[in-house]
């Protein structure tokens, strides 16, 4: 009998056993691992000793990389909260309370980060002066602290005092009764047991990514005036459903509210492509609400982000460990919008009103509203709230004492209660959620049960619906062709100098939809219209070379080949459900031709494919943005050492035209940088450590693109920061 047993949970997630050591090791800890061990059994629930509890892991195997194709690698809070309160390791009196901590593996600058990411998991701002710092009055930060205790049971723990961990360098260490472990790479291990040893890789292959838990259907989202979609009712065990979100449509523009776990598998399923997003409405740093901000970090453009300046803090400063950098950098990926607790700020027409929910990290619940045919229509978002018994509990009128106020609970009480035309509750019970039971008697018109994975009770039921993954309610339909006006506003975009009524022509064409998997241009065929893509997500695809880009909305399918009557030399197909507008291509022509834009066009387009075939550039850049890098982009024939030398003195990215560039970290050659790649500039945009020294193999050609321009591009910021991150590690 094997003493030590691998399988392979999920893309990059695995599972080592060692029965003879009760060792069981999580290897790799992305988005929704909890879930994936619990579809492949390896969770279950359990009695020892006549306590309900569940099985599980008992140690974690960090990656050597925080960041692979785009995704956090290692978010190790829920699979920690899973060993300390559902296996029952941190309860007192539990039977699988025996001292034993759960167990961090990995480099010491990764446990380190887990441990910084996990206390800020934990507790959000963890002092009074933080709190003043994000702008509180000092009577509010001492009673946002008396309230914070209270949840903490009297004291804030460092994760040392929860967490063990082994660090790994070069060498072999134990982990734990005869089991050792050793790196033979970056990012793959080697675990044995005696005369017993498997080989744990936690690479993740270019294009490869972590899976979703759970199947969704494709859904067709209209874009309608004020309306809701149901885009998770879930929690960070249920592993059937995502985890509890809402999409706000506002006169046709996507609001997020959380990005939580699988957040691009959600968003494509419903249709929407990244460069959608006009923003997030943010409630709280917990990782089933936060861990798909690095999805939003890919746009081509900083999307809004709406909080509080006290929940932002929080978030940030979690995110800030995750990533180590600074909390500054983050107004780098996004457009920073503060709102105010209890009061209503006017977004275009969309008003919210954020309100201080009483949780062990700083939460915003939600109110949306909108002014309609004489009255305000009225949505309430209200994630990771508590009980009102629990809340009660905590009355206190001693401001000594940790607690809230008689006056706070009221507040809450009467603010949960509003009457509102839809409503969606967190009725997650236990000590950190909510109760369906405290919305018995709200007058709400519709109450939408959300943060549970167990089913509803007949009691719940009676009081609040379901909502199945992408139902809309929808409290103002569209009456004035938004997907129209945004095709207007796209094409405006990318021809700023033409007349408008050339436009209109454009314009007057039809708008089409794709089913996702439809196949839109085939490659070596000639394409008779052009698409300007107006939602959904469209890849481009070339077996031969491995060429692969996604153009989201406001992008252009077909553009050269259709202009220029010759064959495509990609296929294009619907990642979802696409609409586009279908524009003839020699009407295309024509049109370009008499706005006297054509040899304009010819003149970048060269530049747009090369930029399209590189890693950094080819994804979800809509023409606009292309055009910005294009113009300024500057050829550099580089034939000695000395020129590169000095060029690497510049604030400049290089992207390799031709020649060969070797990237040298002490004496030794380490990666080799080949056309499509690139280098430069990671001290200056991250102040991160140097990557080394770069040698020329020969006479070159770069393109040379100010981090001036790259700046206001999150997608690439994102990209140079992973890479940046995976050199730094070797």
């Amino acid at each position: 009998m094997a003493k030590l047993k691998k399988m392979e949970v999920s893309q990059g997630v695995y599972w080592v056993e060692a029965e003879e050591a009760d060792l069981r090791i999580l290897c790799g800890c992305p988005e929704d691992a909890v879930k994936h061990l619990m579809q492949r059994g390896l969770i279950q629930s359990m009695e020892v000793d006549g306590v309900s509890c569940e099985s599980g892991p008992n140690a974690i195997l960090l990656s050597d990389l925080p960041l692979q194709n785009g995704a956090f690698c290692n978010l190790a809070e829920f699979p920690v909260l899973q060993m300390l309160y559902r296996q029952g390791m941190l309860l007192p009196g539990h039977p699988n309370n025996t001292g034993a901590k759960p167990l961090l593996i990995g480099s010491a600058d990764q446990i380190g980060v887990q441990m910084q990411y996990i206390y800020r998991g934990n507790y959000g701002l963890i002092s009074k002066e933080e709190i003043l710092a994000a702008g509180e009055s000092p009577k509010s930060a001492d009673a946002i602290m008396r309230m914070k205790l209270k949840f903490a049971f009297g004291r804030i723990h460092g994760s040392e005092e929860l967490l063990a961990s082994t660090a790994i360098d070069s060498q072999r260490v134990e982990i734990r009764s005869g089991v050792h472990i050793v790196r033979k790479d970056l990012n793959v291990f080697e675990i044995t047991l005696d005369d017993e040893a498997v080989t744990i890789d936690l690479n993740l292959g270019p294009g490869r990514n972590y899976r979703s838990a759970y199947p969704l259907g494709f859904q067709n989202i209209l874009r309608d005036y004020f309306a809701i979609v149901h885009s998770g009712q879930g929690d960070g065990w249920d592993v059937n459903r995502p985890c509890m979100a809402s999409i706000v449509i506002f006169q046709g523009k996507i609001y997020l509210i959380d990005a939580g776990p699988n957040i691009t598998y959600s968003l494509t399923t419903l249709g929407i492509g990244i460069n959608e997003v006009e923003g997030i409405f943010h409630t709280h740093s917990h990782d089933d609400h936060f861990a798909g901000l690095p999805t939003l970090m890919r746009a081509d453009h900083r999307i809004k982000y709406f909080a509080t300046p006290l929940v932002r803090a929080s978030v940030f400063k979690k995110l800030s460990a995750l990533l180590c950098l600074d909390e500054a950098l983050f107004a780098d990926y996004f457009d920073i919008q503060d709102l105010r607790f209890d009061k209503w700020t006017d977004i275009q027409g969309l008003e919210v009103k954020p309100l201080l929910s009483p949780h062990p990290v700083e939460t915003n619940a939600l109110f949306f509203r909108t002014f309609w045919e004489g009255r305000y229509l009225t949505y309430a978002h209200l994630a990771d709230i508590a009980s009102l018994d629990l809340l009660k509990d905590m009355v206190t009128e001693n401001d000594e004492e940790d607690g809230v106020s008689e006056k706070y609970f009221d507040h809450i009480r009467r603010q949960y209660l509003t009457k509102v035309e839809l409503k969606k509750i967190d009725m997650g019970g236990g000590m950190i959620h909510g109760r369906a039971e405290d919305f018995a008697e709200d007058a709400t018109d519709k109450i939408i049960l959300a943060h549970q994975s167990a089913p509803l009770t007949s009691s719940q039921k009676e009081i609040g619906s379901s909502a199945p993954f992408g139902v809309v309610d929808v409290l103002i339909a569209d009456e004035s062709d938004n997907l129209r006006r945004f095709a207007f506003e796209f094409l405006r975009a990318y021809f700023p100098s033409m007349d408008r009524h050339y436009l209109r022509t454009l314009l007057n064409n039809h708008i089409v939809e794709f089913m996702s998997g439809a196949i839109i241009h085939k490659k070596g065929q000639v394409n008779r219209d052009i698409h300007l893509v107006i939602t959904g997500s469209v890849e481009k695809i070339n077996s031969e070379d491995g060429a692969y880009n996604v153009i989201s909305a406001g992008g252009l399918v077909g553009e050269r080949s259709g202009m220029n009557a010759y064959r495509s030399s990609a296929t294009y197909r619907a990642i979802s459900f696409v609409r586009a507008l279908r524009m003839p291509a020699k009407s295309y022509l024509s049109i370009l031709k008499q706005a006297g834009l054509h040899d304009r066009l010819e003149e970048i387009h060269a530049k747009r494919e090369f930029l399209d075939a590189t890693w950094l550039f080819g994804e979800s850049l809509s023409p606009p943005v292309q055009i910005r890098i294009v113009d300024a982009m500057e050829r550099r024939d580089l034939t000695s050492q000395e020129e590169l030398d000095k060029a690497l003195q510049e604030p400049t990215i290089f992207i390799v035209m031709k020649g060969d560039f070797q990237r040298i970290v002490e004496g030794r050659v380490v990666e080799t940088i080949e056309a499509g790649g690139f280098f430069g500039c990671s001290e200056i945009l991250f102040g991160a450590a140097s990557e080394g020294e770069y040698h020329m193999a020969g006479p070159s050609s770069v393109y040379g693109v100010p981090v001036d321009i790259l700046r206001d591009i999150p997608v690439v910021m994102w990209k140079l920061l992973e890479t940046s991150e995976r050199r730094s590690a070797n």
